[in-house]
């Protein structure tokens, strides 16, 4: 059945439990291998110098140890960009639901082969083992917005879409409690650590069966009306507004007999270059602001900023609570305050506290208490990328493309968020010892272009259609034509 009355409205607590099985198995899994792989930072670099040496009798320079541990680590980036540009075929031919759950067995596999390196004396096992979980990452970031969005109802599109931040945030935060020395973060359970990804995997395997498919997956991609109407029933916890089918109804109207758009035809397609452009410059943002870095080569930062060593992984923690709280913050305040508000927002604030950070760096050995305004910079950093760019960024895509259109975008939005972590993961390091107290002055100059950009040329998105956003679009980028846009 299907309802008229407009202001019907349902309490179910389907979707929310779908968000948090979907999720958990997710994103969560993205923030969560990010966060692991600081605390067993000497010890794999122990591992990679001892088999060295067993084998070949070799032993490395503290250079080569860095560059092998560099690899180690940015393979995660490579293997996301190989799950970007698989997800959008996955998702087309099996579905977002089926599509997250097959996923799991590269997390499985990546999760046996870092917990057998050690015995089998591979670093090589370790190097697989982040291909893999990367591209399981990849897929999750692609393939959990997009059935978020096309899942949840226009009201609370943003608000379900941003839940992907939090996970990863949360994951960020287990991830580094996990890695504590007490738990798992000790020279004799690295391994154990890099492979406890896998319990996350095993609870979406069990949970998220349950729970339906996209419905305009089921009604625009599959053509199953009756499905579509069951999915939207379980998921609203009340019947289906006639709107909100009759939206869809529509959509299918228009994408019938067209086949899903192919990344390259999407590049080359006219009609949503400026949208296409828009997800390229932000996805490409939220990595080039070095916000995840700090998580990849925490150590590193904060060594920077003259913390003694002993209580670098306990600091460590407050960086992923930080993202963690700001991005809750951010869940209540998105369909408030609009997209355009929070991502603008986010990227001033990070360009103003990276200044203020290579200050203080600058006077860490004059001033006493200057390690600690560094230490405060990093943490309000943290704060203002989850207040904004961390969730934002994901929801554009689905706001902004057509059914056909959207797994190409999330393809191309993901492979340049890829491409860039990969680029500033390799190069951080470097970046670190040759800049020094100016390390983040490219990371500011990058959020300060980012807010410009998202001042005067992305529309905003809430609560709006399709058809409504693409007119925006239209006056936005009129502004090529002499034509002013405000900044809000």
């Amino acid at each position: 059945m299907v309802s008229s009355k407009s202001n019907q409205q349902g309490h179910s607590w389907t979707l929310a439990l779908m968000v948090t099985s979907t999720a958990i198995g997710g994103t969560f899994q993205y923030g969560y291998n990010l966060a692991i792989m600081n605390a067993p930072t000497n010890f794999i670099q122990g591992f990679v110098n001892d088999t060295c040496r067993e084998r070949w009798d070799v032993q490395l320079e503290d250079y080569q140890v860095t560059l092998v541990w560099t690899i180690i680590v940015s393979m995660f980036s490579l293997g996301g960009l190989a799950g970007a540009l698989i997800a959008g075929p996955m998702t087309i031919h099996f579905g977002r639901k089926k599509c997250m759950l097959l996923n799991n067995v590269y997390l499985m596999s990546a999760a046996l082969l870092a917990l057998t390196s050690r015995a089998a004396r591979s670093f090589e096992m370790i190097i697989i083992s982040r291909v893999l979980v990367g591209i399981n990452a990849g897929i999750s970031m692609n393939v959990q917005p997009m059935y978020f969005g096309e899942s949840a109802p226009k009201h609370l599109r943003g608000a379900v879409s941003l839940s992907c931040a939090v996970f990863t945030a949360f994951g960020v935060v287990l991830g580094q409690v996990v890695g504590l020395r007490e738990i798992l973060g000790s020279e004799p359970y690295w391994h154990y650590l890099l492979a406890s990804n896998a319990i996350p995997g095993f609870i979406q395997l069990l949970t998220l069966p349950w729970f339906p498919e996209s419905p305009r997956y089921l009604l625009i991609d599959r053509g199953d009306k009756e499905a579509c109407i069951k999915a939207l029933r379980r998921l609203r916890g009340c019947e289906v507004q006639a709107g909100e089918l009759d939206e869809m109804l529509q959509e299918q109207a228009q994408s019938s007999g067209v086949r899903p758009s192919r990344p390259w035809e999407l590049l080359a397609d006219r009609a949503h270059r400026w949208q296409l452009l828009s997800v390229i410059v932000i996805s490409s943002a939220m990595q080039l602001c070095g916000n995840d870095s700090i998580y990849l080569y925490a150590s590193y930062v904060f060594k920077e900023a003259g913390i003694s060593v002993e209580k670098i992984q306990y600091i460590t923690i407050g960086t992923g609570t930080c993202e963690f709280s700001a991005c809750i913050l951010c869940n209540l305040l998105i369909e408030l305050k609009g997209r355009r508000f929070m991502l603008m927002g986010g990227y001033i604030l990070m360009c103003c506290w990276a200044v203020v950070f290579t200050i203080a760096l600058s006077f860490e050995h004059v001033v006493s208490w200057m390690p600690y305004l560094s230490m405060t910079c990093i943490f309000t950093y943290i704060l203002s990328f989850g207040m904004g760019p961390a969730g934002v960024t994901g929801v554009l895509p689905t706001e902004f493309f057509s059914q056909t259109a959207r797994p190409a975008a999330y393809m191309i939005a993901g492979s340049m968020m890829w491409i860039n972590l990969f680029i500033v993961g390799m190069l951080f390091p470097f970046l670190v010892s040759s800049l020094g107290q100016y390390c983040f002055v490219p990371f500011a100059g990058v959020c300060l272009l980012s807010a410009m950009f998202v001042g005067f040329f992305l529309p905003e998105t809430k609560g709006k259609t399709l058809s409504e956003i693409n007119s925006e679009f239209n006056k936005s980028w009129k502004v090529f034509g002499g034509a002013h846009t405000p900044m809000f």
